[in-house]
């Protein structure tokens, strides 16, 4: 159990936030959180109800806010997800409400959102769809930065759903162009049978964690399991995402697929065993793990079983 000291100084009745976030770091760096400053100060920030770049400027925390944030602390050294704690999480240029029964978004799908963006704006009112939607974080990030572009998101989880549809009206209200929202199985072998052939970027980020590794606590305890683990091999979800992406892309459309640092090999290979793509490439997220196989519809809407080869790309 986290100990944290006795507040407020005597005689003050309150605390700097500098002082603040000292003490929940120590507290959060003993209970081998971290980086321990960096979530100090988004959960004093939060608290305080100040973006973290003010901190310095803001009021001195008093004994409501230093219970608060004591309690806050004891949370996230039990391994809840600062997320769930704050009831946010960052996506490229977005904040989205996240909690129990969805998939917090990490910064590595960054990377693959960013890939879409970039081959989305080369053609003209494209069509994009993000598949495992889960909070919607890579078809918001998409719809926002790209107002020109029809989204449809996927997910079929009911919890995930909420919060998909949450984080939709949220964007929409702010002014961003408004996603579609498809309650579906992307397994499923008619899976939007009405866009067969027309869709120009198709993303995804599916569970795809063999069954068998042990993830953090933060993630067994508290992200749905259906969202992060991908059968026995990991890519139980993956190889019917790959044959739909196949008949929903138009000839030349896009797929980025995120996989797990261990399917470097694996996910470009179902790309190549298909047949019907080209341009198949891996690409290696900022730590230099591989991290998501993308590929090119073939132009000529054929099948090539292994006709195709693959790079490796960095990110």
């Amino acid at each position: 159990m986290t100990t944290l000291p006795q507040h407020p100084p005597e005689g003050t009745g309150r605390l700097r936030p500098s002082a603040a976030v000292a003490r929940a770091a120590r507290a959060l760096e003993a209970s081998g959180v971290g980086p321990a400053r960096v979530e100090a100060e988004l959960l004093a920030a939060y608290v305080l109800g100040v973006p973290r770049g003010r901190l310095a400027l803001a009021d001195d925390l008093g004994a409501d806010e230093l219970a608060r944030l004591d309690e806050l602390v004891r949370r996230r050294a039990g391994r809840e997800p600062l997320q769930h704690l704050t009831g946010r999480a960052a996506f490229r240029h977005l904040e989205l409400a996240v909690g129990p029964g969805v998939f917090v978004p990490r910064p590595e799908t960054e990377l693959l959102a960013g890939w879409g963006v970039e081959q989305a704006q080369t053609r003209p009112d494209p069509l994009v769809v993000d598949l495992c939607s889960g909070s919607g974080a890579i078809a918001l990030a998409v719809a926002q930065e790209l107002p020109e572009a029809r989204v449809v998101a996927v997910e079929r989880s009911p919890q995930a759903l909420a919060w998909l549809r949450r984080n939709a009206a949220e964007r929409a209200a702010a002014g961003d162009r408004p996603i579609e929202v498809v309650e579906a199985d992307v397994t499923a072998p008619d899976l939007l049978a009405e866009l067969a052939g027309r869709v120009d970027v198709l993303l995804c980020n599916p569970p795809y964690v063999p069954v068998e590794v042990v993830v953090p606590q933060e993630v067994a305890a508290h992200d749905p399991a259906e969202a992060v683990f991908g059968g026995a091999d990991g890519l139980a979800v993956i190889r019917p995402v790959i044959s739909r992406a196949a008949a929903l892309l138009r000839p030349d459309g896009v797929v980025g697929v995120e996989h797990d640092d261990t399917h470097g090999a694996a996910v470009p290979g179902l790309f190549v065993a298909d047949g019907r793509f080209t341009a198949v490439a891996e690409h290696r997220d900022l730590a230099g793990r591989p991290r998501y196989a993308t590929a090119s519809r073939r132009a000529d809407g054929q099948h090539a079983p292994g006709a195709a080869a693959w790079q490796t790309d960095s990110s």
